[in-house]
């Protein structure tokens, strides 16, 4: 036996001894009802008592100073003026004097302590400022405070702003066309399904084949005029689902609502592409697939020499994606970049960032299994360079800057010893040299910059750690002052207690797993307490809070008597390739062997957790995982709350889940569906649905409910009325709070009819 072992065997009993020592909490009706009273106080009362946890910025012209609004104790507030030169701050204007020359002007009465001003401008030169007030604005000497009527200022831009379009953006079914060519000269056009180009009285037919039912369209000129794209086109209807609003005001009778919505496997319009040579009069099908999937592309004509053309194509099944280059004078074509995974490519997440003048592109890539940006050339085809490297990853691109050929962005996990979720601020070179981290605490940061970006202000926390923002340099990062430091002696004065960041290993023994945990104000640990879970495992992110949550309804939750958890398991996004890949064809997953783990380990620190009596709630693909989570792992789940599931991914929407379950539509589909498995049903459940879901039709719901009827399973079931995709709106949670503190606690709860 190794000692690792035996340490661990021992742990375990040692635990387990613990846990017979320890009662379990079982509050008494009236207890409960105190916790109810408590819970809706918390609601209440709690939002509010944090104070200077943020700050908005309005930088003064040349940037040397800035000022901002803080929100205090009782909704008062205080206006800051901060001297950037100096590293210092001092009130913006004397706030007793503002509020009576205000009071003058407005011919009403303000408070010095809550001005109700919503923006200030200060002039570049003068002793005056721009007060907005209720929609107007007023000039306002700062030695008289005389106050008067002010028209609209003209506020500069913020230009420092990057502004990246999706890729999903660029495509589309539309079918409308470019008419009249760059030159002016020509004019295209669609006849009878077919393409013509006019110019005077000449008129050139260039396709015949083209019908009403499969025509020629969405056509676009090249900019020097020479060439014409176009697709011949195969129109496919999406098919409808159904909605019926049972109880709209006013009516007897119920109305029927169908909208389009693409499911798994479904058929989209296709593209078929062609180039139309105007002065060869000839029309060319470019040497590539028909495009079709989720619409026509976007075509990119080179900068330098317009008889090239390139688009990206990512195949249906996101197992391919290509930045295609088409040589418009004879349809040839060559792959730029052509990257193949035998799982899955996330599209969304792709960027591109096309540099013209001198044929490069930004590419980004999971290829080495971390999410890491390329310098590619277009001309050669090829990656110059890796431009990020490393076990961590690109978070996001910021701004690209062309001329310096720097990259600014955000990642996370490079950090050794930290979170590897907490996002950093980072700029780097086109060819990897001179990586500057703007950010260095351990902590979520969020950054925003001065209109020339001289300066940052740098807002960073924890769930356990309160917000603190900082002014530093750009051009080095240093640090010139800490701005503010979130006030939170009213809020731990109400026996609030500060989550707590934990993690242990996933099933893999080595990768750790993050979570938080919340506990109730007032609980005693020389009691078991229940565990509830917060699921959410769309494999689209990571959802697990990094920044600092005063409150939420996991906290008012926990005050009912439970401890309640949030984690990421394997198969959600955000760290590597090979953690994200769990989740391919394998959605019923959602990590749950790593959540179990997580919460035994949670367990084994701290003896009042109670493992045998866990329950889940979630909603959408949560509400898929919370139920599926009873039929797959009964032997550690014992309740759920199940809000708008999408059970079944094939009556789920087409591009969300053929992202992660694949295409074509395969038995895995069908394995994996919480309808199928609806007869292994253990524990209690509550199913949750709106009859006006449109982001999963509500049958996915109904379909589980028919299975554990024909199953002869005892559940529950609330349909709201007239509600769309949600956990079910107020009375859905307060349903959520008495389903578990009956089915975890053993408690029934307040009987509201009574009330």
């Amino acid at each position: 036996m190794s000692g690792r072992y035996f340490i661990f065997l021992f742990g375990c009993l040692f635990t387990n001894r613990l846990l017979a020592q320890l009662p379990s909490y079982h509050p008494s009706r009236e207890d409960e009802k105190v916790a109810y009273r408590s819970a809706a106080l918390l609601d209440s009362t709690i939002r509010n008592k944090v104070y200077k946890a943020s700050v908005r910025a309005r930088w003064l012209p040349g940037e040397t100073s800035f000022f901002y609004k803080n929100v205090l104790a009782d909704s008062t507030c205080e206006f800051i003026l901060s001297d950037v030169s100096k590293a210092v701050k001092k009130p913006a204007f004397d706030h007793v004097k503002m509020a009576a020359g205000l009071s003058k002007v407005m011919d009403t009465t303000l408070k010095s302590d809550r001005l109700p001003i919503t923006d200030l401008v200060y002039p570049a030169k003068g002793n005056t400022v721009l007060v907005q007030v209720k929609g107007k604005w007023y000039n306002c000497n700062l030695s008289t405070y005389n106050c008067t009527s002010a028209a609209i200022p003209v506020v500069p831009i913020n230009n420092s702003g990057f502004e990246h379009h999706s890729r999903w953006e660029f495509h589309d079914d539309n079918t409308a066309s470019d008419s009249v060519s760059p030159s002016k000269e020509w004019t295209a056009f669609i006849r009878d399904g077919n393409v013509f180009v006019k110019s005077g009285e000449e008129e050139i037919p260039f396709t015949t084949d083209g019908t009403k039912d499969k025509p020629y369209g969405a056509l676009k000129w090249s900019p020097d005029s020479k060439y014409l794209v176009g697709y011949h086109i195969n129109p496919v209807v999406i098919q409808s689902v159904h909605h019926l609003f049972s109880s709209l005001p006013n009516t007897t009778r119920a109305r029927l609502d169908t909208e389009e919505y693409a499911q798994p496997g479904d058929p989209f319009t296709s593209f078929e592409m062609f180039i139309f040579n105007i002065a060869d009069k000839k029309a060319v099908k470019v040497n590539t697939e028909i495009y079709d999937f989720l619409g026509k592309p976007y075509l990119r004509w080179r900068k330098n020499d317009p008889r090239y053309f390139t688009y990206e194509k990512a195949d249906r099944g996101h197992q391919r994606f290509r930045v295609i280059e088409v040589d418009a004078s004879n349809g040839s074509t060559r792959n730029v970049i052509d990257e193949k995974t035998n799982t899955f490519i996330y599209e969304e997440r792709i960027f591109t960032h096309y540099i013209e003048d001198s044929n490069e592109m930004i590419w980004s890539s999971e290829k080495d299994g971390w999410y890491h940006l390329y310098l590619v050339d277009i001309l050669k085809g090829t990656i110059k360079n890796e431009i990020t490297t490393g076990p961590w990853i690109v978070r996001g691109v910021d701004s690209v800057d062309e001329k310096k050929r720097e990259i600014w962005f955000r990642g996370s996990g490079m950090n050794e010893g930290e979170d590897p979720y907490n996002i950093h601020y980072y700029r780097i070179n086109f060819d990897g040299s001179h990586l500057v981290k703007l950010t260095t605490a351990n902590a979520q940061h969020a950054l925003s910059f001065s209109p020339a970006k001289t300066y940052y202000l740098d807002t960073y926390s924890r769930p356990d750690l309160p917000p603190v923002t900082e002014l530093h340099r750009t051009s080095d990062g240093k640090l010139l002052m800490e701005v503010e430091r979130a006030d939170l002696k009213d809020y731990l004065a109400m026996g609030m207690r500060l989550p707590e960041v934990f993690h242990t290993k996933a099933r893999d023994g080595q990768t750790d797993i993050w979570g938080v945990v919340c506990r109730p104000r007032h609980f005693d640990s020389t009691y078991r307490y229940p565990v509830i879970e917060n699921i959410y495992a769309g494999p689209q992110d990571a959802f697990v809070p990094k920044t600092f949550m005063p409150y939420g309804e996991m906290q008012s939750l926990a005050e009912l008597g439970f401890i309640v958890v949030q984690i990421d398991g394997m198969g959600t996004a955000n760290r590597s390739k090979a953690f994200h890949d769990l989740c391919w064809h394998n959605l019923a997953d959602a990590g749950l062997p790593d959540r179990i783990l997580w919460i035994k380990a949670l367990a084994a620190r701290y003896p009042y957790v109670d493992t045998s009596r866990v329950g889940l709630y979630g909603t959408s693909a949560g509400g898929q995982n919370s139920a599926g989570a009873l039929l797959f792992h009964p032997e550690f789940y014992k309740a759920a709350v199940s809000a708008c599931g999408c059970h079944d991914n094939r009556v789920d929407k087409q591009w969300w889940n053929e992202q992660w379950m694949g295409y074509p539509v395969g038995p895995h589909y069908e394995a994996q569906s919480n309808v199928t498995n609806a007869a292994k049903l253990q524990g209690k459940l509550l199913l949750i649905v709106g009859e006006a879901d449109h982001n999963v039709p509500p049958e996915s719901t109904y379909r589980v409910v028919d299975a554990l009827i024909k199953a002869n399973k005892d559940f529950d079931l609330l349909v709201v009325p007239g509600m769309d995709h949600s956990d079910g709106g107020p009375y859905g949670r307060k349903k959520k709070r008495d389903f578990f503190v009956r089915n975890l606690l053993g408690v029934e709860p307040p009987e509201r009819n009574k009330e």
